[in-house]
């Protein structure tokens, strides 16, 4: 596979094989740097004190304005593949890297963008699912399928333009389940159960909702199957008690955490 440029953290708790990601430098293939998995963890002192804080620097970035109905916005575009393939994206579906879908930094969930590779105007339509990227310059994290569309692969970035346009005819936005295990409106009591169901149900998110006053809702799991989410929801009772199936796909774009 070519060489293409990762984005930093997606999520809350940051596993090591993600903070190696970014401390040894966006330009490398992430294949290689698990291959490397062993020498890179003997190296971690160093690596952390050398790479520490340019890879805090990726995580803060410039708030960009997400292009409006009808607008365009322009940067660059990478893409991303493994280790993240079967992982829960950040609106609770399963990423799957042969989909036509992105990460976007503040687009709704369910967003469909035109996305233009200016290098050979190529195009390719896909639907916002997750978070990022998280470096400065870059606007949209391609799937793998989607990056193939359009040339990305070999390259890893290039400048793009993205437009929103409606969904496909004949498209419709996926049902998603998770299991809902507690709701408080102190998010410290939210993010503790959280860190407990994350240990037994991987994985495990806290979601806002807002009103007066503002409750952090504890989610287990992601699924767009019912039937799955039920024998989930089934375990999960056996081990602590009540916990009800709930519908994700109309959460607010900023609020999975």
């Amino acid at each position: 596979m070519g060489v293409f440029a990762p984005s930093t953290v997606r999520t809350a708790q940051v596993p090591i094989w993600r903070l190696l990601d970014c401390v040894l430098a966006t330009k490398y293939d992430r294949h290689q740097v698990h291959s490397n998995f062993t020498a890179a963890v003997l190296a971690l002192p160093l690596a952390l004190v050398i790479g520490l804080g340019g890879c805090a620097k990726s995580k803060h970035v410039a708030p960009r304005l997400p292009p409006t109905p009808g607008g365009a916005e322009t940067g660059i575009a990478s893409w991303y593949g493994d280790p993240y393939h079967g992982r829960a994206a950040a609106n609770g579906e399963i990423y799957d890297m042969e989909k036509m879908t992105a990460a976007h930094r503040t687009l709704p969930f369910g967003s469909w963008v035109r996305v233009t590779n200016l290098t050979n105007n190529k195009t390719v339509d896909v639907r916002i699912t997750d978070r990022g990227p998280f470096i400065d310059g870059r606007i949209i994290d391609l799937s793998r399928a989607a990056a193939r569309a359009i040339d990305l692969i070999g390259p890893g970035i290039a400048q793009v333009r993205l437009e929103i346009i409606p969904a496909p005819i004949g498209t419709s936005t996926p049902a998603l389940y998770a299991i809902q295990v507690g709701a408080f409106q102190d998010r410290d009591r939210a993010e503790r159960l959280r860190d407990s169901m994350v240990e037994q149900f991987m994985p495990a998110r806290i979601v806002l909702q807002a009103g007066v006053p503002n409750v952090w809702r504890v989610l287990v799991g992601g699924t767009g199957n019912l039937d799955d989410a039920n024998l989930l929801a089934a375990r999960v009772r056996a081990k602590i008690g009540e916990c009800l199936v709930v519908r994700l796909d109309d959460a607010p774009a900023d609020a999975v955490r």
